[in-house]
């Protein structure tokens, strides 16, 4: 028998909790899945439309035209996150898509957890994103969740850190190789 996503009656801290075990079923909903790819591996994210359907096809949209391919995670903060998507490396661009309205919800913001960064205008997101390497809590109805990493969070943890005392900037950082869609296999 198939599992499909929508058949499971799982809580986003049950979802980060089982992706860092590495113990979560494969999800037939591959129309909904990303795979990344650094120099250390893959990382699988199920993004949530049921949680903020326009962040998502924001984000699918960008990966589909390979927005993605080489930006680097900028900002990365042991314990806490790891950010990408800004094609400058600066934390200050963004795509030529439109900024996107918030989309919060009270889903919590544990390890595993993709949010999307925005400046502190909450109707400010556009392309960059963060993945939580620790729970963060103080970010919780602040920030727009839009999916959840369902397998490589071991890939995630060797990602360059930062130096903490510049708010996790990162010298000669590490880049996304390539984003695509699991249903473009």
């Amino acid at each position: 028998m198939i599992l499909r996503r929508r058949d499971l009656l799982l809580s986003s801290a049950a979802l980060a909790a089982g992706a860092a075990l590495g113990a979560l079923p494969a999800f037939a909903d591959d129309a909904n899945t990303v795979v990344m790819t650094t120099k250390d591996g893959k990382i699988t994210i199920q993004l949530e439309p049921n949680l903020a359907p326009n962040h998502v096809k924001q984000i699918e949209t960008l990966v589909k035209d390979h927005f993605y391919d080489g930006i680097v995670f900028h900002r990365v903060i042991g314990g806490f996150m790891a950010q990408t998507g800004d094609p400058t490396g600066t934390g200050m661009g963004g795509s030529k898509l439109p900024d996107l309205k918030a989309e919060f919800t009270s889903t919590p913001f544990t390890r595993g957890t993709v949010g999307m960064a925005r400046s502190s205008d909450p109707d400010s997101a556009n392309s960059q994103f963060f993945i939580c390497l620790g729970d963060a809590p103080f970010l919780n109805n602040q920030y727009t969740v839009v999916g959840h990493v369902t397998a490589g969070m071991d890939v995630v943890d060797k990602i360059k850190k930062g130096a903490a005392d510049d708010n996790g900037k990162v010298t000669n950082p590490d880049k996304i190789v390539s984003m695509r869609m699991a249903s473009a296999k």
